[in-house]
């Protein structure tokens, strides 16, 4: 096992697309064990320290048909990837038979092999669980009924859409509260004793097969939610909730698997102290997007070890592509700070080199987009510079960017800070479409006339400031239309 960093970098791949444009390169068959070093490189850039492959576990042929038969998602597939071929349709990823690693993609052997290669690199391995449902024909419908949300067959027949007739038993359709049922998944009851003997069983058994799990739509199977969607069909809610249960009996066997809960709802609080080490941070996302500094500053109010265990993100395979969404200088600032706070950090492949097509999961293929290679530079430049700084393994602080009567632009500046072995680190951002300047107080130099060096970590851009400049009225800034600075910030050697 690898041992992540209490903060760790993890990187996204969807595995399908990615062995199948390896193959298309190389012009052999790819699965996992047969990766060229090159294509290793490409999704190990430095400064990651964890791959979450997506997609590795046997699809459902039932849940591939009920797609194939979908017209609405037939649409879909095609917009995305115009011309896309049935046989390039390979059923959701998160519409799960088995555990096990599919066949086309090398089967366990060949997930073995690329778990050590990404080892010998020291980049840890996520997998997926999808804990709230399975697929119509895993082993478990007909095997352990016990394991399901049941219905009778009055509900069969009046609600076909929300459950399903076994032949031997009527179980509902996975869904979420405030959506219609899925038509290609079972419900599984998270209130049924050997649901969760069952759930701790495999979750030990991906256990040794990597070093963590990205949990999907996690917070479906907490007590009160689950009851609330559910209500007496599930019965007596148990006195202690899901993930406590699981995740303590995982660890018994696994005391370093890491546990990512995909969240939503503002529930990440609730599922940290139910022992998750990271949880979705959708909020920051939302706000990035859509709202302004101030609505970002006051998210990231919240306490220091509560924000340590969140996951940063910018896209992600449910959201649209960065590059479609964002304009580009906004999409480098937003990159600049989610980098630079504390808590995991979550980017997708593709979004270094520019891509826009937001590819549904169901697919082999997607489209050939131009890379950018600037941008990729720009990112290659972020990931390895922050790492190597070594800036995130001190204390966190947000800090105040004070401007003046007559200019109030300060407002759109995002400033904080790192202290700790490494050193003492600045970042400020302009997460605006305007100039902005602003003074910065650093809580740390000691007044005096003493001088200190201050050195872009992305540029090698240097300036001097004395200690009563930074812990008095505090450093000026003077930023572009989101422009940033990330300084380390050192006793001037001279």
């Amino acid at each position: 096992m690898t041992e992540l960093p209490a903060q760790p970098v993890v990187h996204e791949v969807n595995t399908r697309v990615w062995l199948r444009e390896i193959q298309r390169r190389t012009g052999h068959p790819t699965g996992l064990g047969d990766v060229p070093k090159d294509a290793w490189d490409e999704i190990t850039p430095h400064g990651t320290d964890a791959v979450w492959f997506m997609g590795v576990w046997e699809r459902s042929p039932r849940g591939r048909g009920i797609a194939l038969a979908d017209r609405s998602l037939r649409a879909a597939f095609d917009r995305a990837v115009p011309g896309i071929r049935e046989e390039e349709i390979a059923g959701s990823p998160y519409c799960i038979r088995r555990y096990e690693v599919d066949a086309t993609l090398g089967g366990a052997e060949g997930l073995a092999a690329a778990r050590a290669e990404l080892d010998s690199r020291g980049v840890g391995l996520l997998l997926d669980y999808v804990p709230n449902h399975v697929a119509p024909d895993s082993p478990w419908v007909s095997g352990h009924p016990e394991y399901f949300v049941r219905g009778t067959a009055a509900d069969a027949r009046s609600d076909p859409a929300g459950y399903l007739d076994t032949g031997t038993a009527v179980l509902a359709r996975g869904r979420d509260p405030f959506f219609p049922p899925w038509p290609d998944v079972v419900q599984l009851n998270a209130f049924a004793p050997a649901l969760r003997r069952a759930t701790a069983e495999v979750l030990t058994g991906i256990g040794q097969a990597c070093d963590g799990v990205r949990c999907d739509m996690a917070m479906l199977l907490m007590n009160d939610i689950f009851a609330r969607t559910w209500g007496q069909r599930a019965g007596t809610p148990p006195s202690e909730d899901f993930w406590p249960t699981v995740i303590g009996a995982v660890r018994e066997r696994h005391p370093g698997m890491v546990f990512v809960a995909e969240a939503y709802w503002d529930l990440e609080w609730e599922l940290q102290q139910q022992g998750f080490d990271f949880c979705y941070d959708k909020r920051l996302y939302d706000r990035i997007l859509h709202e302004g500094p101030e609505s970002v500053r006051q998210h990231l109010t919240a306490d220091e070890a509560y924000q340590r265990k969140l996951v940063r993100f910018l896209e992600n395979h449910d959201e649209p592509r960065a590059a479609e969404t964002l304009h580009p200088a906004k999409e480098r600032a937003a990159a600049v700070l989610i980098a630079t706070l504390p808590g995991a950090t979550l980017w997708h492949e593709g979004q270094f080199t520019g891509r826009r097509t937001h590819l549904p999961v169901f697919l082999d293929r997607r489209p050939d987009e131009p890379q950018d290679t600037e941008l990729r530079s720009f990112h290659q430049r972020l990931l390895s510079g922050v790492h190597r700084s070594g800036m995130r393994t001190g204390r966190w602080r947000l800090l105040e960017c004070a401007g003046w009567p007559d200019n109030d632009s300060a407002r759109n500046v995002l400033a904080s800070s790192w202290e700790g072995p490494a050193g003492h680190f600045l970042t400020a951002v302009n997460l605006s479409a305007h100039p902005a300047q602003g003074r910065v107080r650093l809580p740390w130099p000691e007044p005096g006339p003493e001088e200190y060096q201050l050195t872009d970590v992305l540029s090698g851009a240097r300036y001097r400031r004395t200690g009563d400049e930074l812990s008095g009225p505090g450093l000026f800034v003077d930023l572009d239309a989101w422009g940033t600075h990330v300084l380390a910030i050192t006793p001037d050697p001279s």
